[in-house]
C-alpha cells in the first residue's frame, strides 16, 4: 500500500526535499554571516563547499524521485524548475565566498552587513514560500510573500547604487574598487536568485489556485 501511494504521488518526499534545499540555502547565508563577523580570522571554504554539495545531492535525489514516481504532487517541470532555482542560491553564495577568501586581506574593514541583512530576509522568505506548497496555501499569501521578495530586491538595487557611489568617491584604492564592485554584484546575484525561486513558487501556486 505504501509503495502504491508513493507511485501515485501521495508521498511527502518531494516536499521534504524541496524544503531541505531551501534550508541549505539559508544555511549557506548563515555561514556567510558568521564569516563576515570575524574579519580578523582567515576564512575557509570548507563549510560552504559542504553546504553546496549537500544541496546538489538533494537536487539529484529530486531528479531520481521524478524518474521513480508515476504521479507527482506537482507537475514535473515545476519541481525541476524550483529545484534548480533553489540550488543556485548556495552555489552563488559559494562563489562570493571564494572571491572573499582570495581577497581577504583587502577586505578587513569593509562592511557587507546591509546587503547580507537583505539576503538573510530573502532566504527566510523563500523558505517560508517553499513550505506553503505542502500546505496548499492561499494564492494571496504566496503573492504577498513574493511581493516581499521583489521589495527586498528593489532595496538591494537601491543599496548597490549607494555603494557604487561610495566606491567612485575617490577614497578607495583602484584595486579595492575592482574587488568590491565584483563582490557587491555577486551578493546582488544571490538576492536575484532568491527572487527567481520566489517567482517559480508563485507560478506553481497560481497554476493550482
Amino acid at each position: 500500500m505504501n509503495t502504491l501511494r508513493r507511485l501515485l504521488g501521495h508521498d511527502d518526499k518531494f516536499f521534504n526535499l524541496l524544503e531541505a534545499s531551501a534550508m541549505e540555502a539559508q544555511s549557506s547565508v548563515q555561514l556567510l554571516v558568521n564569516m563576515l563577523k570575524k574579519p580578523d580570522e582567515v576564512p575557509t571554504l570548507d563549510e560552504f563547499i559542504q553546504t553546496r554539495r549537500k544541496d546538489k545531492q538533494i537536487t539529484e535525489q529530486l531528479s531520481e524521485q521524478l524518474c521513480k514516481t508515476f504521479v507527482t504532487p506537482l507537475e514535473r517541470e515545476d519541481i525541476e524548475a524550483l529545484s534548480i532555482a533553489l540550488y543556485k542560491i548556495p552555489k552563488t553564495v559559494e562563489k562570493f565566498s571564494e572571491k572573499f577568501v582570495i581577497c581577504h586581506e583587502q577586505l578587513r574593514d569593509v562592511d557587507f552587513s546591509r546587503q547580507v541583512s537583505i539576503l538573510e530576509q530573502s532566504t527566510e522568505t523563500v523558505a517560508q514560500m517553499v513550505k506553503t506548497l505542502r500546505r496548499r496555501a492561499h494564492l494571496e499569501t504566496v503573492k504577498d510573500q513574493n511581493g516581499r521578495l521583489h521589495y527586498l530586491e528593489g532595496e538591494a538595487d537601491k543599496l548597490i547604487m549607494v555603494l557604487i557611489k561610495e566606491l567612485y568617491s575617490g577614497t578607495h584604492e583602484p584595486l579595492q574598487v575592482i574587488i568590491l564592485m565584483d563582490l557587491y554584484e555577486t551578493l546582488e546575484k544571490v538576492i536575484d536568485r532568491c527572487r527567481d525561486a520566489g517567482n517559480v513558487i508563485f507560478q506553481i501556486v497560481l497554476k493550482y489556485s
